[in-house]
């Protein structure tokens, strides 16, 4: 088979139609290959095309890479955007994998809704893929290794060469004269794709010529038998799955067998687009986790992704960040304010056009717990401790120093989203008052009861 602009415009057809491709183009001999195809379809392609280059700021040569990418945009007339990276090594982490996650983030951050990321993986990748996760004792789902089409952020990520060879890619930079970037790193053993890829494959090709096409073929038939599986399961899912907060009930959970309570996590946190935890990870959550008494709230994280517990429900989330509880806002009367630490936004109405349009009497800031705090709640007639208040109201543990507090003059006149205090009534703006929170995250646990199985 030679591959052609034809068979990349077959590809596509056979994905659904997006708002527009998003080609991921480093300057390599593959990325080369898919931008250059892409462009000669022309008119033929279903959506309007772009490229996106990003500098991981790994290589000294990097910015002679940055000018290269931009000189093939130019010559094939597709619109560039360029984002370099200064990486940081993280402990217990390849530089290869926090590389890999810093590039899919700006990724996910430039993809426009609808849009399809279209990367240049190819049949010789998968294979290493398949190999690779084999040799990690991956399950079923790992050994699926690459896909031709998933969800990605707000769009879709699509690999339309998983079915050519790095030789017929070759082939056709050759015979179209195309000139790309060679990273010397590719050469470089010490990783284990590139030992796979210089040392193991050429070998096993040497006595199985076929072997990246049957080895691609085999992650092809365990992505089948993945999504048969995660098809049955997702049924079970369901049940267990708070339909508001998407937690899991762990008394459910805890109500099965271990092998199906790993296989139920695994398809949790990969619907919900987290990288899936190894088997060691997996095991902790369920020995730590839900095997935790329910008045504790433990946590276990990894690579992006972090599993808490609080009472009978289990809760999937990104990593907090740091906090610091100590700095204050001062609120002016505004309509909004912006929180820190990626808490979201306040909103303030009065019910007046143009926002509240005038500051409050007294001094009033936006502060957050520090301990020891006490409030009068409206309507209760006696004085509650802060913390009593927020496990009352079921603010999660790890939320609760999180949750804004509006003061005026050093008393809390407000706990944003939990309830109002008695300074509100010495206030005529505080009294008509009324302030939304938009947190990015859940901080207060469902009402719902999650079903069991």
């Amino acid at each position: 088979m030679s591959f052609s602009p034809d068979h990349l415009l077959n590809s596509l057809r056979n994905l659904s139609t997006p708002s527009g491709y998003l080609v991921g183009f480093s300057g390599g001999m593959d990325s080369h290959v898919l931008l250059h195809a892409l462009a000669q379809l022309g008119d033929r392609l279903s959506a309007p095309l772009r490229a996106i280059h990003i500098d991981h700021g790994l290589q000294a040569s990097s910015s002679d890479w940055h000018r290269h990418c931009e000189a093939v945009c130019r010559d094939l007339d597709i619109p560039l955007v360029s984002f370099s990276l200064e990486l940081k090594p993280i402990k217990g982490e390849s530089l290869e994998n926090v590389a890999r996650q810093a590039r899919y983030g700006v990724l996910a951050e430039q993809i426009h809704r609808d849009e399809m990321l279209l990367t240049a993986h190819h049949q010789d990748d998968q294979a290493e893929t398949l190999l690779l996760q084999l040799l990690r004792g991956a399950g079923l789902s790992g050994l699926a290794a690459m896909p031709m089409l998933s969800p990605f952020d707000k769009g879709m990520h699509a690999r339309p060469l998983l079915d050519v060879s790095r030789d017929e890619l070759l082939q056709y930079a050759t015979r179209n004269h195309l000139q790309w970037i060679e990273d010397g790193s590719n050469q470089d053993t010490e990783f284990d794709r590139n030992y796979l890829r210089h040392k193991v494959i050429p070998l096993l090709k040497s006595r199985w010529p076929a072997t990246t096409r049957t080895l691609s073929r085999s992650a092809r038939h365990c992505a089948e038998a993945d999504q048969l599986i995660a098809g049955l399961l997702s049924e079970q899912l369901n049940q267990i799955r708070g339909q508001q907060d998407g937690s899991l009930s762990i008394s459910a959970l805890n109500a099965l067998p271990t092998d199906q309570q790993g296989a139920l996590l695994r398809l949790w946190i990969g619907q919900a687009g987290f990288t899936l935890p190894s088997a060691a990870v997996l095991k902790r959550i369920i020995s730590e986790v839900l095997g935790a008494r329910p008045d504790r709230n433990p946590l276990v994280t990894w690579s992006g992704a972090e599993v808490r517990r609080y009472r009978d429900a289990l809760y999937l989330m990104s990593p907090l960040p740091a906090f610091d509880s100590v700095p204050s806002l001062v609120w002016r009367g505004e309509s909004e304010l912006m929180l820190p630490a990626g808490l979201g936004r306040l909103q303030f109405h009065t019910g007046e056009e143009g926002g509240t349009g005038l500051a409050a009497s007294g001094v009033c800031r936006i502060t957050f717990r520090r301990g020891g705090e006490i409030c009068r709640p409206l309507g209760r007639g006696q004085s509650k401790r802060l913390k009593q208040l927020l496990q009352g109201a079921g603010v999660f543990p790890w939320m609760r120093d999180r949750i804004p507090l509006l003061e005026i003059d050093g008393e809390i006149a407000e706990v944003i989203g939990v309830c109002r205090c008695e300074p509100v009534l010495r206030d005529s703006l505080l009294r008509r008052l009324n302030i939304t929170w938009d947190c990015p995250q859940p901080w207060m646990g469902a009402t719902t009861v999650n079903k069991p199985v």
